[in-house]
């Protein structure tokens, strides 16, 4: 009995000899890792607590400036260490999907994910966009299986595919001037293929 209250004490004491982990100041973490809220992906990362207590401390914080997902969640809680155990609260987002974002939920994928969506170009990331407004999934391998390219109409595309595909000039004579391509847009806007806001095309599987 003696025995175990020895390592007991001496561990208690091996506990208190090693040095606290040292706490950064809200200055230092805006310093390292604020928001400049200029379409970068962020977070305001407040908490539960502080919220139902009628405070929304917190600050905004560019996901990009963390190296992982461990190193991100380390300095939430470090901007909340007045709480034993902070339940991290996601007031606010800006400069990703709307699907990624979740108040209390960042888990380490959807991370990687938005990590993955701000290093797109930004012409990919407007037609990825695009393919995410349409209601599809967030899939960055079917969207590039998917896209077309940028049109400035339907029309556009409609003559894009006949100048691709079709030798019209040969097969038509002097008749192809005649061809009807509002018409041939719209059939293959029926179910083949579709535009989103920003005038991406998208084949449809």
């Amino acid at each position: 009995m003696k025995d175990l209250v020895s390592i007991q004490t001496a561990s208690q004491q091996a506990q208190e000899e090693q040095p606290m982990a040292e706490v950064m100041t809200l200055q230092e973490i805006l310093d390292a890792y604020g928001s400049e809220l200029d379409g970068s992906p962020s977070v305001y990362c407040g908490t539960y607590r502080k919220y139902n207590e009628g405070s929304i401390f917190g600050a905004w914080l560019d996901i990009a400036k963390f190296d992982s997902y461990d190193e991100f969640i380390d300095v939430c809680r470090q901007l909340h260490a007045d709480e034993e155990d902070p339940e991290l609260m996601f007031q606010d987002y800006e400069g990703f999907p709307e699907s990624l974002y979740c108040e209390s939920c960042m888990g380490e994928d959807t991370f990687d994910k938005i990590l993955e969506y701000a290093r797109l170009e930004e012409n990919d990331r407007e037609a990825f966009d695009d393919y995410l407004d349409l209601g599809h999934d967030y899939d960055l391998e079917k969207f590039r299986e998917a896209y077309c390219g940028q049109f400035s109409s339907k029309v556009d595309f409609a003559e894009h595919i006949i100048h691709e595909c079709y030798d019209i000039e040969r097969t038509m004579g002097s008749l192809a001037s005649y061809f009807d391509y509002e018409a041939f847009a719209r059939d293959l806007f029926m179910g083949d293929y579709e535009m989103g806001y920003n005038s991406h095309v998208f084949r449809v599987f």
